[in-house]
């Protein structure tokens, strides 16, 4: 998102053993020496300076067919958005009523909100910039080239690809929904396996048994402590059972909707209520009582565990169904991808593979940029629209009173510039998922940065990169240096660094 004030980053200081080699904790294990380290620029960057980006980009797919963007945007990006937005509204719900119940949710909420918002802004960026139509213009072309050299490899691997689409749409589509509303949502879905136990009753082998049970007990104090909130996973469960039966026809739906039907009249909020008053995983009490007379009647029997039985059934079938239908998919992308290369090789267009978790260097210029037709967005964000989006009643927008103090004082140290606290810039890098944390440099190689996010209408650079529109937002190195310095008075830290103006 951009403009952008969060300024995200993280310090770590990496430790080794008195030889400076990898080593587990140890009291005497000492801060590692390296031979070589970056120069800091505190000198800041300017409209039009270049820099460059070392990372490690999670997956793109720049060579999908516009079938398979259709796909992305029906499938994935719809449940994400939809069955999301569901599940955050009701958490922020909660949270916003207790402190506690924040504090917990806080980290779940900001994780699901991530791809939320990427789900959407991929979206409408896809379809703004017509990306549909460019796909279907380089498939054409790489299909009349392949006409045209005699070579019908590129017509056949398309032509696979097509089918393969349209052979996985619905197991995909119902495999997301599963994801989405039943095991990513479902935080009580992460109950203990019950599996060891239930050998040792049918063996009726007591020691057994006694071990099985105790490791139970383990495992099943670790889960109550992970949800001690259970009102709040009553809540979020049934809206997310509903969200899953909204967009899956009845016929589809995984088995512990037959339960449902038959048992609680097809009553979403009735089986939900019974999993937590009646479920041995349901709460602590349950729990305890059947850990002090194990049985597997009431394993066999239990709402929680046949609710995660179906889910699991579920999420195999449709992974047995994609598996199926994606057989001969590597072998058709590989010659896809061969073909767009080869067409680009022969029109000068530049080369490169998808991202793909390996170290990639990214290039541009730091660049303002617009939006939409009115709007424009400027390269960087100092210190007082912070302050103007202060808000006591938002967590996410509380500032510390020592940063105000700074503020007002204007004591920005040798950080600051011109009166002002730089805070984060934009660059035209190609950036994705996973590039967040990656060090920006300058043109002399200099530390200026690093990335830790994108502007919301470049949030299709997953699959189609335009440099005219895409931006990586950054944390000016400057202001990392001025919290920990002049905020958090850390200046033994500073001291360690080499800056350079």
């Amino acid at each position: 998102m951009w403009p952008r004030h969060t300024g995200d980053f993280s310090l770590f200081r990496i430790y080794a053993d008195k030889d400076g080699k990898p080593a587990a904790y140890a009291k005497d294990n000492v801060p590692l020496h390296v031979k070589k380290h970056l120069k800091i620029s505190i000198a800041g960057v300017q409209e039009g300076d270049f820099t460059f980006a070392m990372g490690f980009p999670g997956r793109n797919w720049r060579y999908m067919i516009s079938d398979e963007v259709e796909e992305r945007m029906q499938t994935t990006n719809f449940m994400r958005h939809h069955v999301r937005e569901v599940r955050q509204d009701v958490l922020m719900e909660q949270m916003l009523k207790d402190p506690a119940v924040r504090i917990h949710y806080a980290s779940k909420y900001a994780s699901s909100a991530n791809y939320w918002k990427n789900a959407i802004g991929m979206n409408e960026g896809l379809t703004r910039l017509k990306v549909l139509d460019t796909k279907r213009t380089q498939q054409e072309d790489l299909l009349a080239y392949g006409r045209e050299k005699g070579n019908d490899a590129y017509q056949k691997a398309f032509d696979d690809i097509r089918a393969i689409v349209a052979h996985r749409r619905n197991a995909l589509y119902h495999q997301q929904a599963i994801n989405e509303a039943l095991i990513s949502a479902l935080d009580f879905m992460r109950i203990p396996s019950t599996t060891e136990l239930v050998a040792a009753l049918q063996a009726k082998d007591k020691e057994k048994i006694k071990l099985a049970t105790q490791n139970l007990k383990v495992e099943g104090d670790k889960y109550f402590a992970s949800v001690p909130f259970p009102e709040v996973e009553l809540l979020v469960a049934k809206e997310m059972l509903k969200t899953y039966a909204k967009y899956i026809p009845e016929e589809q739906r995984i088995n512990i909707f037959k339960i449902i039907d038959s048992r609680f009249k097809g009553s979403i909020d009735a089986f939900a209520e019974a999993c937590f008053k009646s479920s041995i995983f349901g709460n602590p009490q349950n729990f305890e009582k059947f850990i002090q007379k194990p049985s597997l009647y009431k394993i066999k029997y239990d709402w929680m565990v046949l609710f995660k039985y179906s889910i699991t059934d579920g999420i195999l079938q449709t992974t047995i169904a994609m598996k199926d239908a994606n057989a001969n998919y590597d072998a058709a992308h590989k010659v896809w991808v061969k073909g767009m290369m080869d067409l680009k090789r022969e029109k000068g267009t530049p080369i490169y593979p998808d991202a793909n978790s390996t170290l990639r260097l990214t290039y541009g210029q730091v660049l303002p940029y617009e939006p939409a037709d009115g709007v424009k967005y400027d390269y960087y964000t100092t210190l007082k629209g912070v302050m103007e989006k202060e808000d006591p009643a938002n967590w996410e927008f509380v500032v510390p009173d020592k940063l105000k103090q700074l503020y007002k004082a204007k004591d920005y140290g040798k950080y600051g510039k011109d009166g002002e606290m730089p805070v984060c810039f934009i660059v035209n890098t190609d950036n994705t998922g996973g590039n967040s944390g990656s060090p920006v440099f300058n043109g002399k190689g200099q530390l200026v940065g690093t990335a830790f996010d994108r502007n919301y209408e470049g949030l299709t650079g997953d699959i189609a990169f335009r440099p005219s529109s895409q931006r990586a937002a950054c944390v000016d190195i400057r202001y990392i240096l001025f919290l920990i310095d002049k905020y958090a008075g850390a200046s033994h830290i500073i001291d360690e660094l080499s800056l350079v103006n």
